[in-house]
């Protein structure tokens, strides 16, 4: 028996929702899954073309991190084709899609019949928070909080347009968390969860407009991250007229414009234009999160 496992991207920190909203989106990291007799991943895509082949590779590490917590079973070997569309290091949920990939693929080479919540729980307690990695398990728009459980709501969404804005170097998210504060006064805080919670509020009600202002009044990480980012507050503005609103994905340094369906195709042309030197790429939002797909082929020697 082979698989096929499919995890969408995500941009996760939307606006002031630090650590704890994330939108799944249509770029997608897959595994084709063999049964072999002995573990090798193979890179089928030329972004992934210096990632371990052996065991020391990152999704079998979380398969075998997911396989200790079920009373340490032995994962099957297997031949792993390893297929991405996900730019890495550029704050689209590279490695979260490889997370949720590595507990899906102990599921089935185990059978361990996991349950949604069963597979976000060890993915939010890998990463320390289910912003990114939510989304890629269940799609849509996920706002979480992770203490040690993880409660969520999953919000659809539809009619909008995510325009990501990908430079072409990498950020590294230990780096992004550098720069932020350590602290901030009570009064700061009070601020700062009020524009979070009417962020939340807008997705909820699909009210893009309100979300993209309240973007701009971030205070947890978008004022420290952007000056990591060339050019960010010029983007921002140019691209203004006929978006929501601007935000830094994730960890950055991709920026990810909000637009209406309607008008992005008459003017990504104009913003590439203007800032060439950036990739320009429309993404859709995933509704439906994690896909795998059992095929019935033997194993032949």
């Amino acid at each position: 028996m082979s698989w096929v496992i499919r995890v969408p991207s995500s941009t996760a920190n939307i606006g002031a929702g630090f650590d704890s909203i994330g939108v799944a989106l249509n770029l997608y990291l897959e595994l084709t899954v063999t049964p072999s007799d002995r573990w090798e991943f193979i890179s089928v895509s030329d972004c992934l073309n210096e990632i371990p082949t052996d065991e020391t590779n990152f999704v079998y590490q979380i398969a075998k991190q997911t396989a200790s917590k079920y009373g340490n079973k032995t994962l099957p070997s297997c031949r792993v084709e390893v297929k991405s569309e996900i730019p890495l290091a550029r704050g689209l949920g590279s490695s979260s899609t490889a997370t949720i990939a590595g507990i899906e693929l102990a599921n089935v080479l185990l059978e361990l019949n996991m349950t949604e919540k069963d597979k976000l729980e060890i993915a939010a307690e890998i990463e320390g928070h289910p912003d990114n990695v939510a989304p890629c398990l269940m799609g849509g728009c996920v706002i979480g909080h992770y203490d040690g459980e993880v409660d969520w709501i999953k919000v659809p969404v539809s009619g909008v347009t995510f325009v990501a804005i990908i430079p072409e170097f990498e950020l590294k998210t230990k780096d992004a968390r550098a720069a932020l504060p350590e602290s901030f006064s009570f009064g700061r805080s009070v601020h700062a969860s009020s524009v979070a919670n009417v962020s939340v509020a807008a997705i909820c009600a699909q009210n893009w407009s309100l979300l993209g202002k309240m973007m701009k009044k971030d205070l947890f990480h978008q004022p420290y991250r952007k000056e990591l980012i060339p050019h960010y507050d010029e983007i921002a503005t140019f691209v203004e007229d006929k978006a929501y609103g601007t935000f830094l994905s994730g960890a950055g340094p991709t920026m990810i414009a909000i637009v209406d369906d309607q008008v992005v195709d008459a003017e990504i042309p104009r913003w590439k234009k203007q800032f060439p030197e950036f990739q320009w790429l429309p993404l859709q939002v995933e509704n439906e999160g994690l896909k795998t797909l059992k095929l019935d082929v033997s194993y032949q020697e």
